[in-house]
């Protein structure tokens, strides 16, 4: 029970951090995703490529870079100066920015390829019956994007939940503010605290594969009551 209250700070702050980040992902990855869907621009190759690069880049990479740019002489040192701050590096919010960049083709993936598998058909079928463009997207898409919606949400939180080299380059280890779960492990291993970081770990595992689990039922619960969905 000690550890758990020990964890307590860790698990609340990741938890956070996961579900802010994937809203902010979810917003700002459906426009994306329906442009490079949608788009025949020579530029979908270059944004798309911009858009997967965590998927390569080593996160260290990543995080460095984002440490300079939320840093004092960064953009984030002027965008904090509007509220007295300093800098966003080693703060919360630096930790939502990061999170961001580096989970984005976790949601703007599935959402890409649910939205060119939808196809024109059901944009036009839309369009027919004197719907705009918003109300088409409201009424029609996004309830047949429903598959890609839940596979997107689920990756994006539970990527957000494992991160550590950006988390640990741009928000340290400050108890309370930054520490989420996978700095508390990596505390517990410098520390030779070998039971409670097997604990942690073990416990984010599990919630990893439950998670995946349920996704992939629910998901193809969705596809087998989809009409003219193959079962």
């Amino acid at each position: 029970m000690s550890l758990f209250w020990d964890i307590w700070p860790a698990i609340k702050l990741t938890l956070s951090l996961a579900f802010i980040t994937t809203i902010v992902l979810l917003v700002i990855g459906t426009p994306i995703a329906w442009w490079l869907a949608r788009s025949k621009s020579r530029w979908t190759i270059i944004v798309n490529a911009l858009v997967a690069l965590p998927l390569v880049l080593p996160p260290t990479v990543l995080g460095f870079y984002m440490l300079i740019a939320l840093g004092a002489n960064g953009p984030g040192g002027w965008i904090a100066s509007s509220w007295g701050g300093r800098t966003l590096a080693f703060t919360f919010p630096g930790l939502v920015i990061g999170s961001v960049f580096y989970s984005l083709p976790f949601v703007v993936q599935p959402l890409r390829n649910t939205f060119a598998a939808l196809g024109s058909g059901p944009l036009e079928a839309a369009f027919s019956l004197g719907f705009d463009f918003r109300k088409a997207f409201v009424l029609v898409i996004l309830p047949l994007a429903r598959p890609g919606y839940l596979t997107a949400t689920v990756l994006g939180f539970a990527h957000t939940v494992g991160e550590f080299g950006v988390v640990m380059m741009i928000g340290g280890n400050i108890p309370g503010q930054t520490k989420v779960l996978s700095i508390a492990i990596f505390d517990y291993v410098e520390q030779l605290r070998w039971t409670e970081a097997h604990i942690v770990a073990l416990g984010m595992l599990v919630f990893a594969f439950i998670t995946l689990a349920i996704t992939m039922s629910v998901d193809r619960r969705i596809a087998q009551v989809q009409p003219g969905t193959s079962r």
